[in-house]
């Protein structure tokens, strides 16, 4: 068969194994794309395109237990999270279906020499391919494909080889939904079908969200063929704590920071800056609540942190952490692998020259740095390859936005987790890629700003 199958990281237990899509499967998908975009595309209006988007937001609310179903046995995913992950990602199609025609709408522009008129009109640009990871296998396609669909482009989508299951799924989503042949293909594919797609004249750009070593290798290729990316490649996102009014308040949101998804999300919190005077009880409390949480079924409801998504996962995890203790970190709770599953571990004094503190663990494994003060808080989180998100925590408004003025990433959030939403632009700095997805950004990454002016 192929490389995608799904594997149950809970149980072990292996499941759909779809073959893989031929060389010439995958010229006709291309083909199939690119017809669509010829026809399809350029002979519906944005309103058309945004009411088939609307029902794609219809199905997965439909189908939101299937759906999650499928990623709980696929990466592990907790089944309350993954109920919630189909829900955010048809929050995400309905906001470009309801604001579609406003964010594509043409831009006046006032001219110097008040002549006639001009205005820029945003149009399409061609076939796009998505490249996605297995952490949020709904909600990674709906911020690339919503915009992207309701712009015009069309979609060949490569998903993670563990994920082959929601990726069929969301497939037969787009076509339940009515949009045409072409309009979005998934492909079980390889590294060398991907480089081949990158090269074809008639792929327009990619969109990758994964590894570091994945984007360079993607847009290395996109940038000898002269094509855009949009790259989300990850992060080591750090809570500032400042000054709080509420300690265990705090805690709680530093525990679901780190551990959403089972610690496997880019934006997490990871690295935890307090400061020396809220230290010690932070540390205390923020430890007892990280080793206490214990993993279990993700197909329970109680359940808040279940398996890695593999035993590979999992392995890695453990080779970091023994790498960081190595190194002269302490490790507080076990840090004990089996299998897949992984107990939560807390790293402290964390020098710079430990390799854990410019890696991203991807995983229950949180770092707490004590500052000395303001300036050392804001030293210790720049002080990355990284720069997704970050999360500031001050009981004074303006510490809050002064702090955030100096983070160096692409998104801060003041005293919350979780907080992410359709309307707000995702998207990292530094060696956490470019470009951003979600909100008015999201459907301008890949879009042709036509300039058209008119003297009489």
């Amino acid at each position: 068969m192929s490389d995608y199958i799904v594997t149950n990281p809970a149980t072990g237990e292996t499941g759909f194994n779809p073959a893989s899509t031929t060389d010439a499967e995958v010229s006709a998908s291309l083909a199939s794309a690119d017809s669509a975009y010829r026809t399809w595309s350029r002979s519906t209006s944005v309103a058309e395109r945004a009411a088939l988007m609307q029902r794609v937001a219809e199905l997965h609310t439909e189908r939101r237990e299937l759906l999650a179903d499928i990623i709980v046995r696929e990466m592990g995913k907790p089944v309350e999270q993954a109920l919630g992950e189909v829900d955010f990602s048809a929050a995400i199609y309905s906001y470009y279906a309801e604001n579609g025609e406003k964010f594509l709408a043409d831009e006046p522009i006032e001219l110097l020499d008040g002549e006639g008129s001009a205005f820029i009109r945003r149009s399409s640009l061609g076939v796009l391919l998505g490249i996605m990871p297995w952490n949020f296998p709904y909600y990674q396609v709906a911020r690339f494909a919503g915009p992207n669909l309701v712009l015009g482009n069309t979609i060949l989508l490569k998903h993670a080889s563990q994920c082959p299951e929601s990726a069929a799924a969301i497939e037969t989503i787009f076509r339940d939904a009515g949009f045409p042949d072409g309009a979005y293909r998934n492909l079980f594919i390889t590294s060398e079908q991907v480089a081949d797609l990158i090269a074809d004249p008639r792929v327009v750009g990619v969109s990758l969200t994964g590894s570091e070593r994945a984007g360079a290798a993607v847009a290395e290729i996109a940038g000898r063929n002269l094509k855009k990316v949009v790259l989300e490649l990850g992060g080591s996102d750090p809570f500032i704590l400042l000054s709080t009014d509420d300690m265990d308040a705090t805690v709680a949101a530093a525990v679901a920071g780190r551990l959403d998804n089972s610690g496997q999300s880019c934006n997490a919190a990871k690295r935890f800056i307090v400061a020396d005077a809220l230290y010690e009880e932070f540390l205390a409390k923020f430890t007892d609540a990280m080793v206490g949480t214990v993993a279990g079924d993700p197909t329970q409801s109680a359940t808040e942190l279940g398996p890695l998504s593999s035993a590979i996962a999992a392995e890695r995890l453990s080779e970091q952490l023994s790498r960081a203790v190595a190194s002269g970190a302490k490790a507080a709770g076990s840090g004990a692998q089996d299998g897949a599953w992984f107990s939560p571990a807390v790293l402290t004094e964390v020098t710079p020259d430990n390799p854990a503190h410019s890696e991203e663990f991807f995983g229950p494994v949180a770092i707490v740095y004590r500052a000395a003060d303001e300036a050392h808080a804001l030293e210790l989180a720049n002080d990355t390859p990284f720069g997704l998100g970050s999360y500031v925590f001050t009981t004074d408004p303006e510490q809050a936005l002064r702090v955030a003025d100096q983070i160096e990433a692409g998104m801060v959030f003041v005293n919350g987790v979780g907080l992410d939403s359709p309307e707000l632009p995702f998207g990292g700095i530094k060696r956490s890629g470019f470009g951003r997805e979600l909100g008015r950004y999201g459907i301008e990454e890949f879009v042709n700003r036509k300039m058209i002016r008119v003297l009489r």
